[in-house]
């Protein structure tokens, strides 16, 4: 939102408010009071406060607690005339602030120039209050940043939808649940980078401006590289730069990521997202497969306490091992048919009318396919299971099964009706690989913009040699709306993407 913007929503009260607010200010600065002053005089952080209070309450109970400086937003505060109570608030917690009169002397009349939002410091010892609350006894307060603005309301927290993405600082303020999510996606993060670390893997960066962008079926973000006047796309995968490593000599390498993919918004979709990508030589995709159920159940378990989780009106358990189930196996069961039978355009577009599931314009073999799995096999797929052996065609970089021509030794995780993960046993044939992205060129001629790109450089890279490669790629997004039970993306992303107002 522009500030032109914002000031002509501003509705009459609330810019009322603001210049009441911006007068205050005003006064602090002409008795001498910086109202934004550049440092505090913090001693412990709200929950310290409260944990060396219980400690003192143990040891002499018959005694004030030991002296402290705490700062916060105000959340709550009552002037009665001679005594205040104040709630300040900071990330660890929530703690009173007792002010008197008598304790604060010429300072009291300071309290006059605090309204709700604003932050605050606070002096003096820890205490219990009359009706049994831990609190700051406080003979020295501070203003450390006057808020023009008001919060948003605190009891029914912020209800509006497109406030609390577009403004997720406000979300953050009202929705103490909202930020219970995102720093739980922060541990979700944090906890699966340890499990690959202790399993040997080595954290690396790729780029993220590509000259060709692959490693995925995804329409890329464009821009231009000024200072060499080309062309770059913004990378759609991680894939094909990690693999490059494997040849180099490294063995097991992983990054978590941000990826871009041109493509549309939605409850489960955010045009930029965040993906772990793993490489190990020397394994195949059940070694994957198994190294992913013992990383979920380890995250899951870490984080949550838990490897049985509430999902929707019932749960999902993590505990291995999970599920296994062929494509084949998958799409004889809930669409009754064996999908090799129907090889063409024209045959899968029959099976698609038969079964009710719209077909996409200009869509190859591979989309088609995709279409019907999407809507007829996926949505019964709550527990986690790997599909395992998907068809050639919709899959360029693995390597094909041993019992069929048609079909690779890929599998994809879904959980909750998604898809969370996807893997292979990566084809580290270069001249299989170039026809296979030949083919995938011949389908962006005919119209299908999500074809794989041929990247030379990573043919090249083969051509020097790759040893047997397990990879795999996971949707980090995904699996925070699975561990804290979230419906919307972007309830777990800190600025999701938005339609920019109009003017």
């Amino acid at each position: 939102m522009t500030e032109s913007q914002q000031a002509t929503s501003d509705t009459p009260y609330l810019r009322e408010i603001i210049a009441e607010r911006q007068a205050k200010a005003d006064a602090l600065r002409g008795d001498g009071v910086d109202p934004y002053p550049p440092r505090t005089g913090r001693t412990h952080s709200i929950l310290d406060a409260l944990e060396i209070f219980a400690e003192h309450e143990q040891a002499s109970p018959e005694t004030d607690g030991p002296r402290v400086t705490v700062a916060g937003r105000i959340s709550a505060l009552r002037n009665m005339g001679r005594i205040a109570f104040i709630d300040i608030e900071d990330d660890s917690g929530q703690i009173q602030i007792l002010a008197s009169k008598r304790a604060l002397g010429d300072a009291w009349s300071l309290l006059d120039a605090f309204d709700l939002g604003d932050f605050l410091e606070a002096s003096g010892p820890l205490i219990r209050s009359r009706r049994g609350e831990i609190s700051v006894q406080a003979d020295a307060v501070s203003m450390l940043g006057k808020t023009l603005r008001p919060p948003p309301e605190k009891y029914h927290g912020l209800q509006d939808v497109e406030t609390r993405y577009r403004q997720r600082y406000l979300d953050l303020i009202a929705n103490d649940d909202a930020k219970e999510i995102l720093r739980t996606r922060s541990k979700i993060v944090s906890a699966m980078r340890r499990f690959m670390d202790d399993r040997g893997f080595l954290e690396v960066e790729t780029p993220v401006l590509q000259s060709e962008a692959g490693g995925a079926a995804a329409r890329p973000f464009l821009t231009h590289f000024n200072a060499l006047d080309e062309p770059r796309q913004l990378r759609i995968a991680l894939e094909l730069h990690l693999k490059r490593l494997i040849v180099g000599g490294f063995d097991k390498v992983y990054e978590i990521g941000r990826i871009f993919r041109n493509e549309g918004i939605g409850n489960r979709w955010n045009p930029e997202f965040t993906m772990l990508e793993s490489y190990e030589s020397y394994t195949d995709y059940y070694g994957v497969a198994e190294m992913v159920e013992a990383a979920l159940s380890h995250v899951a378990a870490e984080v949550t306490g838990s490897t049985r989780l509430p999902w929707r009106d019932g749960e999902i358990d993590f505990t291995p091992p999970f599920e296994r189930l062929t494509m084949v196996d998958a799409v004889r069961e809930h669409v009754g048919v064996d999908f090799r039978d129907y090889p063409t355009v024209e045959a899968m577009e029959g099976l698609l009318r038969e079964n009710g599931v719209g077909i996409p314009p200009d869509a190859g073999w591979g989309k088609l396919f995709d279409e019907l799995v999407s809507e007829r096999v996926e949505p019964h797929l709550q527990q986690p299971t790997f599909l395992l052996d998907y068809p050639l065609a919709i899959s360029p970089l693995a390597k094909r099964t041993e019992y069929d021509d048609t079909l690779v030794e890929r599998f994809e995780l879904f959980v909750g009706g998604w898809e969370l993960a996807n893997a292979y046993t990566e084809l580290n044939d270069p001249v299989d690989q170039r026809e296979r992205f030949e083919e995938q060129l011949r389908l962006k001629a005919a119209g299908d913009d999500e074809a794989e790109l041929l990247d030379e450089d990573f043919i090249v890279a083969l051509e020097h040699g790759m040893p047997p490669t397990g990879g795999l790629g996971m949707g980090m997004d995904r699996l925070a709306m699975l561990l804290t039970n979230s419906q919307s993306i972007r309830d777990v992303i800190l600025f999701p993407q938005m339609r920019k107002l109009s003017d």
